[in-house]
């Protein structure tokens, strides 16, 4: 059977949201209700990856755990592979989810679906997606969307990931959710292995891993959760989870 942790990586140096995730939502920290939804998901144990006392206290307050890790980390995939060695150093968690720390609005189920592709032995990782439906979307550089294959209802192979208009012609477009599962295996690899060329280009880290012939999956979700970069993203979320509430 897999044995799924969940690492939410958490970082208070924001220049668009400085101190993000301590930003109060309903009465919450953001990182603290991102942590509930993953606890929610029922997936695995939850552990949040920082690189500041005041983020870890703010988690062990609500009752979660969470462990201090290398302030030098340039991304989220570098921090939870430290936190995966921290928390896990025999590697009995064979799957490692890293869930967003500015994704207050993810539903659980959808972390839940993350994990769905990893029972296929071909995948090495897996994500979301979801249709884009509104036209400026479409067009935005700051979406970026997978372009993929069906392999079974609600699921696509992941060919390519841009932040242009693609593919071209009719039919649907989808809007890439940054969430990832990964085989234990899969994360050492990944960041094991140096910037890519279209990397670089795209500024998307996860065409590294393509790149190098690894094989990403991902579930189709009916939802796309907005990450939390700005103060209008930050006042959308909180009147999203008042409508809900």
């Amino acid at each position: 059977m897999p044995n799924p942790l969940i690492l939410i990586p958490a970082r208070m140096q924001a220049t668009r949201l400085p101190g993000k995730p301590l930003a109060d939502i309903l009465g919450e920290p953001m990182i603290v209700r991102v942590w509930r939804r993953a606890i929610e998901a029922g997936v695995g144990d939850v552990v949040v990856a920082t690189d500041d006392e005041r983020i870890l206290a703010a988690i062990e307050q609500a009752g979660g755990r969470a462990v201090m890790t290398s302030p030098a980390h340039q991304t989220g995939s570098d921090r939870i592979k430290e936190a995966a060695d921290i928390v896990d150093p025999k590697g009995e968690h064979d799957i490692i989810v890293n869930v967003q720390g500015d994704f207050p609005t993810l539903a659980p189920a959808a972390i839940a679906a993350a994990v769905e592709p990893l029972a296929d032995p071909a995948v090495d990782i897996a994500t979301l997606a979801g249709e884009i439906t509104e036209d400026e979307e479409k067009t935005a550089p700051s979406v970026v969307k997978l372009i993929g294959s069906e392999v079974s209802p609600g699921r696509m192979r992941a060919l390519y990931f841009t932040r242009a208009t693609a593919p071209y012609g009719d039919g649907p477009l989808y809007h890439h959710v940054g969430l990832y599962a990964y085989r234990r295996r899969a994360l050492d690899r990944f960041v094991s292995l140096p910037q890519s060329p279209l990397e670089l280009r795209e500024k998307l880290e996860q065409l590294r891993a393509l790149e190098d012939g690894m094989r990403i999956d991902a579930m189709i979700i009916d939802h796309v959760p907005r990450g939390v970069d700005t103060p209008p993203d930050l006042d959308r979320a909180r009147a999203f989870l008042t409508s809900k509430a």
